[in-house]
């Protein structure tokens, strides 16, 4: 259910004075590269060969002591390596769809024409949403 025009307003006003006035809000945005789901397996998977690797060295280290403190140094590197690679933001991806770049190109570059002037944000999207039904189909 789209928003009237004033919850659109209303809705606006409050993100402006948020982002106005809360300076970690504005920080995050500009510095917010998510985390990337395979640098969380990638780094899961290293915490776990590492967390076996520390085991199998205290197993180890009653028969073979020096092997089994060199198998428990490892994992214990392991695991800070994986726990590194599973904090480590990625690079921004974008992803655009060829057909909405060619029609975003051959639109006219002046003010868009939609009722009330400039469209919304929600207006946008359903614009968008409404594009990519129409191309599925």
């Amino acid at each position: 259910m789209p928003l009237s025009e004033q919850e659109q307003r209303l809705l606006d006003e409050m993100e402006r004075n948020l982002l106005h006035n809360d300076a970690d809000v504005v920080s995050a945005e500009s510095a917010g590269r998510p985390f990337t789901y395979r640098n969380l397996v990638f780094g899961a998977l290293l915490v776990v060969a590492g967390l076996g690797a520390l085991i199998a060295g205290v197993s180890l280290f009653r028969d073979l002591a020096f092997v089994g403190i060199i198998i428990g140094v490892v994992g214990v590197a392991l695991m800070f390596v994986g726990i590194m690679v599973g904090a480590r933001r990625g690079e921004p991806t974008l992803e655009f769809d060829e057909e909405e770049l060619r029609r975003e190109s051959s639109r006219p570059s002046g003010p868009r024409s939609t009722t009330g002037g400039n469209a919304g944000f929600m207006d946008r999207m359903n614009e968008r949403w409404e594009r990519r039904q129409d191309s599925d189909d």
